[in-house]
């Protein structure tokens, strides 16, 4: 551990609560569905749409582009479909618009007297600058999967990291609430740190929990990680 000198944050679910924000953001456009039924299924589609990509059904599409086409599936799904392309398009622009846990921002900036922080998501680049921005959170750096042309858990993206950071794979630990991100990253060679979220998917539950065995460190949130971690 005494080697790990940056690290890389998951985004979505990890450092921000998507299913509030989407649901609050849905609301306040007037969508004509249940929120949080439709964060659900609109998130519900973020793995299947990138497999799209990896299987070369899509070309190398960006996540703004995805959840866009996402969204159309989902609204039809709901009965929802009374929403013009431009509302569409502000709707799909929630997701600069997440609220971050409540101990992301105190927890990183402690992170960051230590560590180089930077994001590590599937996010895009504007994407998350605006996130980034909306929540005030302390992130040294923005690393996107955009940068690499791959999404996680490709190993392209944890390399990839590694190597933008100047820094061997053993020097950087992913820290996610998803042990899927967090099994990838160490077999490309990074160092893992689990911090749970346990109302990610809401009250019905279906997050990841404690305990990851598998993993370097375990945390209930960000402050218990620096506390881990000696910052």
């Amino acid at each position: 551990m005494h080697e790990v000198r940056a690290l890389t944050f998951d985004l979505f679910g990890t450092t921000v609560d998507w299913r509030t924000g989407v649901a609050a953001e849905a609301r306040r456009l007037g969508v004509q569905a249940d929120g949080e039924r439709l964060a659900d299924a609109w998130r519900g589609l973020y793995m299947p749409s990138m497999n799209r990509v990896r299987r070369g059904e899509l070309p190398w599409t960006n996540f703004d582009r995805l959840h866009r086409l996402s969204l159309d599936r989902v609204l039809s799904e709901l009965g929802a479909e009374d929403f013009d392309a431009a509302a569409r398009d502000k709707l799909t622009r929630a997701w600069e618009r997440l609220p971050p846990w409540p101990d992301a921002v105190q927890g990183l900036a402690r992170l960051a007297g230590r560590f180089t922080v930077s994001t590590l998501s599937n996010g895009n680049r504007s994407q998350q600058a605006a996130l980034v921005a909306f929540g005030r959170l302390p992130f040294q750096c923005l690393l996107s999967a955009e940068d690499f042309r791959h999404y996680k858990p490709d190993p392209e993206v944890y390399l990839g990291a590694a190597s933008a950071l100047g820094l061997r794979p053993g020097q950087l630990m992913m820290v996610a609430a998803h042990k899927l991100d967090l099994r990838a990253a160490q077999a490309a060679g990074l160092r893992a740190a689990f911090v749970e979220r346990p109302m990610e998917k809401g009250p019905a539950g279906g997050a990841d929990r404690l305990p990851d065995p598998q993993a370097d460190v375990q945390a209930v949130d960000f402050t218990d990680l620096a506390d881990k971690l000696g910052c």
